[in-house]
Formats: C-alpha cells, sequence, structure tokens
C-alpha cells in the first residue's frame, strides 16, 4: 500500500484521533481545543467546523489565524524528533500540537502545557 501523506488527511480524520488520545487517559476534548486554541489561535466555532469538513490537515496548519509565537519555545520529543530542530515549518506545527496532546494526556496541567507556569 503507497504511504499516504498526513498532510492531505482531512482535518475531521485527525481531530477524533487527538481527542481519543487525551479522553483515554482521563482528560477531555475541551482540553484538545484549548491546545489548538493556544497554538493556532482558532475559535471553538472554527474547531467544531473545520472537526466537520473535509479540509486538508495542510490547510488546518497553514491557514491559522493567530499562530502562538510562544509555540517555538515548546521543548519535547515525538517519535524521538525533537521538535525544536525541526525547520519546515509545517511539520514543526504538527509535532508541536503533537506535543501539546501527549502532555495534556500525560496529565500535565494546561497552564504548564501551555508555558504560562
Amino acid at each position: 500500500m503507497p504511504k499516504r501523506d498526513v498532510f492531505s488527511f482531512p482535518f475531521s480524520k485527525i481531530y477524533p484521533l487527538l481527542v481519543s488520545k487525551v479522553e483515554k487517559k482521563g482528560r477531555s476534548k475541551r482540553d484538545v481545543d484549548a491546545a489548538i486554541t493556544w497554538l493556532f489561535g482558532y475559535s471553538d466555532g472554527e474547531i467544531f467546523q473545520m472537526a466537520q469538513s473535509d479540509i486538508p490537515y495542510r490547510t488546518f496548519l497553514t491557514s491559522a489565524p493567530n499562530p502562538n509565537p510562544k509555540r517555538f519555545e515548546k521543548k519535547g520529543r515525538v517519535c524521538g524528533i525533537k521538535v525544536e530542530e525541526i525547520e519546515d515549518g509545517m511539520e514543526r506545527d504538527m509535532r508541536i500540537l503533537d506535543l501539546l496532546v501527549d502532555e495534556i494526556s500525560k496529565g500535565k496541567k494546561l497552564e504548564k502545557v501551555f508555558l504560562e507556569e
């Protein structure tokens, strides 16, 4: 089977995976939405609309209304890769979102996840 580009997947397929990951650990969809809002500046309504549409993940990442400049302060590993060393901006933003979701699912307080502590 040919390898598919994750950026071409609809956001409506990615979003439930992010939510499922945190819900398995006792957190909520609201936590994922808070991470998306913090990282990209999307409102709850915009997240809901995109989660119901076929918008490609690439478009979701590149059309962010207000990317948080503090996102570049996030450090950590996702799939063995240090997010701070990723040069491609779109891939880095994707991995930072993965990192936020990982931290939330591990029980970190949102203030710490969002570099507010």
